[in-house]
């Protein structure tokens, strides 16, 4: 696909989104500004905040695009960039040696190794070899629908034997990474969106900033409040043919709401839909729920566990939310029908 005809699709996506994430304020004296983000992510990144003027706003935004810019490169597997040894660069050298890194990119693969010990191997950065795969089929079978196809078994297998996260060696003092198996290949997909969210929203509260909103691609985080109430976000139906755009409105302040699902990244092969999200156990991808909706304090929390919990049994995944500490989640299964943790309806507009 090409860079327009992506960028195409991600706007016209994100216009269909719009009616589904619905975010309000009113009554307060600084005004409310809104930009957007098209460049960063391959997604649209929305912002909103209350400032004074718009040269305010328009300073704070230009910060937060120096951030976006920044990270984005940092965390890219598929391009390289001058002077930054982002992960296209380790995919491609970092079994060869170790490659010294920015300390920032330290943290953040330090991170991931420990959202894999806590989620149980569903959340692997590793699984680059096989996630790549997929990607080259779905990437096809949009290209060209009648000729869809996927990946064998025996592809798949072979591939997920270099998927092991302890191949990846870093070392947090002298900030060097080094891959022990030279097939190995990172994917940072299911994390870096909410990871980059909340770096951003550190950001904002350094500066003393309030009631802003961030949005990256679906990664919703807020600050403060909107019009001395709480943001207003709306969970959109992942059944398309419904006449109902959205199934729930969430309050949030200094909360962040994730969604993952089956019903926006996927392609169709004999009358199945293949999503993203890869189970690790069956290297297929995952077809338990519609969609999983994480409402946490973290944003890059609520990014992996929206991703492991689409992986899971809802069973398995109330037993997970619990080892987060104040996090709910919502699954919508197939036939429509909704789910809650125990504390999820606390967060819906009454």
């Amino acid at each position: 696909m090409s860079n327009f005809k992506r960028l195409l699709y991600l706007f016209l996506a994100f216009t269909l989104l719009l009616p589904s994430l619905l975010f309000t304020g009113c009554g307060k004296s600084p005004t409310k500004y809104t930009a957007y983000f098209y460049e960063y992510f391959d997604t649209v990144i929305q912002i909103i905040g209350y400032e004074d003027s718009e040269e305010e706003f328009n300073a704070v935004i230009s910060d937060i695009e120096e951030e976006l810019s920044y990270y984005h490169k940092l965390f890219d597997i598929y391009y390289k960039y001058n002077g930054v040894n982002n992960i296209a660069l380790l995919n491609d050298k970092a079994a060869k040696g170790e490659i010294e890194v920015d300390p920032e990119l330290t943290k953040f693969l330090l991170y991931c190794k420990d959202m894999h010990n806590k989620t149980d191997g569903r959340i692997n950065i590793a699984m680059g070899s096989v996630l790549k795969i997929w990607h080259k089929y779905r990437e096809n079978a949009i290209k060209e629908p009648d000729n869809a196809n996927i990946p064998s078994k025996s592809e798949l297998i072979d591939a997920s034997t270099h998927t092991d996260i302890s191949k990846l060696i870093i070392d947090s003092e002298k900030n060097t990474v080094f891959y022990e198996d030279e097939k190995l290949k990172l994917d940072v997909g299911a994390v870096a969106k909410g990871y980059t969210t909340e770096l951003i929203y550190d950001k904002l509260k350094e500066k003393g900033k309030d009631d802003y909103l961030l949005n990256l691609g679906g990664n919703i985080k807020t600050l403060g409040d909107s019009g001395n109430k709480p943001w207003l976000a709306g969970i959109e139906n992942p059944d398309k043919l419904s006449m109902e755009s959205i199934i729930e409105y969430i309050e949030l302040s200094d909360m962040a709401l994730v969604t993952s699902g089956s019903y926006q990244r996927y392609y169709m092969y004999e009358g199945k839909r293949y999503c993203h999200i890869i189970d690790k156990n069956t290297l297929f991808p995952a077809d338990n729920f519609f969609s999983v909706s994480v409402i946490t304090e973290n944003s890059a929390d609520g990014d992996v566990l929206s991703t492991a919990l689409f992986t899971m049994s809802i069973e398995e995944g109330k037993a997970l939310l619990k080892e987060f500490g104040n996090a709910e989640a919502m699954w919508v299964n197939k036939d429509g029908t909704k789910v809650y943790s125990d504390n999820f309806s606390d967060y819906i507009k009454k």
